[in-house]
């Protein structure tokens, strides 16, 4: 069960960081920066055509170090210039070697929206997220009761955030969308065992509503695997790994987009 372990572990590491920070301070922090965002994330999702989420990701549990030399704003100004939409930045520092600082660096470089990539289990990191300077918030379906899931969802679109709400399956999509989830992501990878499948958002889509921004999330290598993607009414795919073993990021983008030739 390593997504409960990493949940545990962020519950852990949060405890001691509002003894430095509280949440009243954290919050009116947070309330106290623009909120009429135009929620850029979600916009660049609706764009025509799918559009391409690129992670900066220095690790994973599944893969180990991915990246040794680990230049992260180059890598994003890079993702920028190949014409990505926008840029997940993983921020959980103990299983993904991630940091907040990298989010925080890399939003105040590029100009488009970048998404917080880390394990919410409380609403102190969707304030945290906005003070970093992200466009929008992962929340996983499977971590939050349905309440819960309602309540960050109105915490991050009170503060001008967009929320993209990961499931992995029927229930944790229905629990989602009962939410009241405008933007779902679907991980391709069964978070239990890390084996990837990536028929699992061509079925889930079925289930999701058309006016619902659909994701597709883990797995994405080639451009065969985007073409069923496309024809099932995928809005946008995020992809890390593949972008992240890249030395030639634009030309690993224009090859995914089919572009190449």
């Amino acid at each position: 069960m390593i997504l409960q372990e990493i949940a545990e572990n962020t519950r852990k590491r949060l405890e001691k960081i509002k003894e430095e920070v509280p949440l009243k301070e954290v919050q009116a922090k947070a309330q106290g920066v623009n909120a009429n965002t135009g929620f850029p994330f979600k916009k660049a999702l609706k764009a025509p055509g799918i559009s391409f989420i690129c992670e900066v990701k220095k690790a994973s549990p599944s893969k180990g170090v991915i990246a040794e030399a680990f230049p992260y704003l180059e890598i994003a100004k890079e993702y920028q210039e190949a014409g990505a939409s926008a840029i997940s930045v993983l921020t959980e520092p103990d299983y993904f070697q991630g940091s907040p600082r990298y989010l925080q660096e890399i939003s105040q470089m590029v100009s488009i929206p970048t998404l917080r990539k880390d394990f919410v289990v409380d609403e102190y990191q969707i304030y945290e997220a906005k003070l970093l300077g992200a466009s929008a918030v992962l929340l996983i379906s499977e971590l939050l009761t349905e309440a819960q899931l309602k309540e960050y969802l109105e915490v991050s679109w009170k503060l001008g955030l967009s929320a993209l709400t990961e499931a992995h399956s029927e229930a944790q999509v229905e629990k989602a969308l009962k939410a009241g989830a405008d933007i779902l992501g679907v991980n391709n990878r069964n978070l239990e065992n890390f084996q990837v499948d990536m028929e699992t958002s061509v079925r889930l889509r079925k289930l999701v509503p058309p006016e619902t921004v659909f994701v597709s999330e883990s797995g994405i290598r080639t451009r065969e695997d985007i073409i069923p993607l496309e024809e099932a009414g995928v809005d946008g795919v995020l992809i890390g790994e593949t972008f992240m073993r890249s030395p030639d990021k634009k030309a690993m983008l224009a090859q995914l987009k089919g572009q190449n030739g």
